[in-house]
């Protein structure tokens, strides 16, 4: 005997609201930012995470709480999308309408909590940073705004490293750390740290960046390498390049380097 059940399935014909967030900003007292996602909220659950630009549907009614962190793409892999820790969120009491549009473009700061033991826009008479005297200079021109730093290897030049002072206490257990840079250069460069132990120093080679033609910011999680070196004394964050002979000249332009936590 063959028995057939129907089962009459409500139909729920709810028409949503959107929000279209365009961009995510960081506010006018920092120059740069490369903030790709929004991570949105509704009354504190998850709605979604969107790469901007976005407009997406909302069912709730009425007036909703909405938050807002900025995304960004871990040492610039598309693959790798977080809520960078060190932005604030965004928040705003939002009327959602049926078949009706919020507009919204956050602007976010960096949390009053974070550090930044290593900050250097190259504008002031020192340096936070040790150079190879040989083939860095200082420029202005086309720069992100006002002075950046470059490294140029030609002739025999074969490699260059610049490196941050020694950083100590910095947080481990997991706790984030990361470096900012905007850049942009003809070749690869490597970002790596030293960890400097009582009787010996090991090199991590953590990121190649690939050659860019414009200026863009990458955020380089530095997180696990801190949080391994147990028991070291410090720790030395370094960029460096290596000759390629099959162009004229290597150049890396850099500029905003942040070590924040």
């Amino acid at each position: 005997m063959l028995v057939i059940v129907s089962c009459q399935k409500e139909e729920i014909d709810a028409i949503p609201g959107y929000i279209k967030i365009d961009t995510i900003n960081l506010d006018e007292t920092n120059i740069t930012s490369n903030i790709t996602d929004a991570w949105v909220y509704v009354n504190d659950k998850l709605q979604g995470v969107y790469e901007l630009p976005a407009k997406f549907p909302v069912l709730e009614e009425g007036a909703q709480s909405v938050r807002i962190k900025a995304g960004i793409k871990v040492n610039g892999i598309a693959s790798s999308r977080i809520a960078y820790p060190f932005y604030s969120s965004y928040f705003e009491e939002v009327m959602f309408n049926p078949n009706s549009t919020i507009i919204i473009n956050p602007i976010v700061n960096y949390l009053d909590s974070i550090y930044f033991p290593v900050l250097e826009d190259f504008e002031g008479s020192g340096l936070e940073i040790d150079i190879d005297s040989l083939s860095f200079t200082i420029n202005n021109a086309n720069g992100i705004q006002g002075n950046y730093g470059k490294i140029t290897l030609q002739d025999s030049m074969y490699i260059s490293e610049i490196t941050t002072f020694e950083l100590k206490n910095l947080p481990q257990v997991g706790a984030p750390v990361f470096l900012e840079l905007d850049y942009k250069c003809n070749t690869q460069f490597l970002v790596g740290v030293y960890v400097n132990y009582p009787q010996e120093v090991i090199q991590k080679d953590l990121l190649w960046i690939n050659p860019r033609e414009d200026w863009n910011k990458i955020y380089v999680n530095l997180t696990s390498t801190i949080s391994e070196g147990i028991n070291a004394s410090s720790f030395k964050v370094f960029i460096g390049m290596t000759r390629d002979f099959e162009l004229e000249k290597n150049e890396l332009y850099f500029d905003n380097l942040k070590v924040v936590y």
